[in-house]
C-alpha cells in the first residue's frame, strides 16, 4: 500500500476524531463517551435487538455488553428477552433513556451548526458535500466478501431477491426453470463456488462461479442489492471471482446477459468483456461475453 496514502489516512482520522470530540470521556459535554452515546441513539424509540445492534455499529459482543451494562447501571437502558423469541436480547431506552437520546439529538444538531459556522457558503456545500463521498467510500470499505454455502440464510436471501428482480425487469418475466442451471452442488467446490457480500453482517450482493475443467468457466448469479449500489460493489465481485478462476488454472471466462440489465452489460464492458457470438441456447440471454485470463507469469 502507497505509504503517502496511509499518511493521508491516518492524517484525516486525526482531524476528524479531535474535531467531533470523540476523545473526549464527556460527549457533547454529557457524562458519557461517544460509544455510550451512539448506541443510545442507535437503540432508538423502537427498541432494538442486541444481535443486531452489534452489527449495525461493527462492535465485539463484549465491548458492546460493556457498554450496554453501563446505560443499564445509569437507568437509560434495558436489556430483556424478546416477546418472538426469548433467546434473542432486545435493548429499549428507559424514559430518562428516551430524555437523554433526545438531548444528544438537540446538541449534536448545535454541534454540527458550529462546525459550518466559521465557513463560507461555498465552503459549507463544499465539506457537505466531501462527507457524503467519504461516507459513501467508507461504506464500501466495509463490505465483506467471501465465499459462503449455497444453503446458507444470506446466500438463499441474495439468491431470492436476484430471482424476484430478474423477474420484475426482464419483458416476459424469469423462470428459472427455463434458464440454464446454476444448481447448489454448481456453486460448491469444486465444481464452482459462490460469493456473497455481506455489509455490517447484512447480506447485500452475490456472484457465482462454474467450473468446467478446462472448459471456459461460466459467471453466473451477480446481484447487487438496491441499497448497495453505487458503491462499486458490482465490479469487486467480478473481480474477485476471475481471481477465483485464476487460481483454479481456468484461462477464460463467459457470461451471458438481458438486454434489460443495462447497467450489467456496462459493467462486463468496462472490465474487458466482449461481446461474442451466441454459445449456448439460454432463454433469457441477447448478449454473450467472454474474457481472456492472463496466463501464469514465467520466468526470464
Amino acid at each position: 500500500m502507497d505509504s503517502d496514502l496511509v499518511d493521508g489516512v491516518r492524517r484525516f482520522n486525526r482531524t476528524v476524531t479531535q474535531r467531533i470530540g470523540a476523545l473526549d470521556d464527556a460527549f457533547l459535554a454529557r457524562a458519557r463517551p461517544l460509544g455510550e452515546a451512539r448506541v443510545l441513539w442507535e437503540i432508538g424509540a423502537a427498541g432494538r435487538d442486541v444481535r443486531e445492534l452489534r452489527k449495525r455499529l461493527d462492535l465485539d459482543s463484549g465491548y458492546l455488553s460493556r457498554l450496554l451494562r453501563g446505560l443499564e447501571r445509569d437507568g437509560l437502558v434495558r436489556v430483556e428477552p424478546s416477546a418472538a423469541d426469548g433467546r434473542v436480547r432486545t435493548a429499549r431506552l428507559t424514559e430518562a433513556g428516551q430524555a437523554e437520546r433526545a438531548a444528544l439529538d438537540r446538541l449534536s444538531d448545535d454541534a454540527a451548526a458550529a462546525l459550518l459556522a466559521p465557513l463560507s457558503g461555498g465552503q459549507r456545500t463544499r465539506l457537505v458535500t466531501a462527507m457524503a463521498e467519504v461516507e459513501r467510500l467508507l461504506t464500501a470499505s466495509a463490505v465483506d466478501i467471501a465465499p459462503c454455502p449455497p444453503g446458507h440464510a444470506d446466500a438463499r436471501f441474495c439468491l431470492r431477491a436476484y430471482f424476484t428482480e430478474l423477474g420484475l425487469r426482464f419483458d416476459d418475466g424469469f423462470d428459472p426453470g427455463l434458464s440454464i442451471s446454476a444448481a447448489d452442488e454448481e456453486m460448491t467446490p469444486p465444481a464452482g463456488v459462490l460469493l456473497v457480500a455481506t455489509l455490517h453482517g447484512e447480506p447485500v450482493g452475490c456472484g457465482a462461479l462454474k467450473v468446467h475443467g478446462e472448459a471456459p468457466a461460466e459467471i453466473k448469479r451477480m446481484w447487487v442489492a438496491p441499497a448497495a449500489r453505487g458503491l462499486g460493489l458490482g465490479r469487486r465481485l467480478l473481480a474477485e471471482l476471475e481471481a477465483h478462476a485464476a487460481g483454479l488454472g481456468v484461462r477464460a471466462l463467459r457470461l451471458e446477459t438481458n438486454r434489460s440489465l443495462g447497467e450489467a452489460i456496462g459493467l462486463y464492458r468496462a472490465a474487458g468483456y466482449r461481446e461474442v457470438a451466441p454459445f449456448n441456447d439460454e432463454h433469457y440471454a441477447d448478449h454473450w461475453f467472454e474474457k481472456q485470463l492472463p496466463g501464469p507469469r514465467t520466468l526470464a
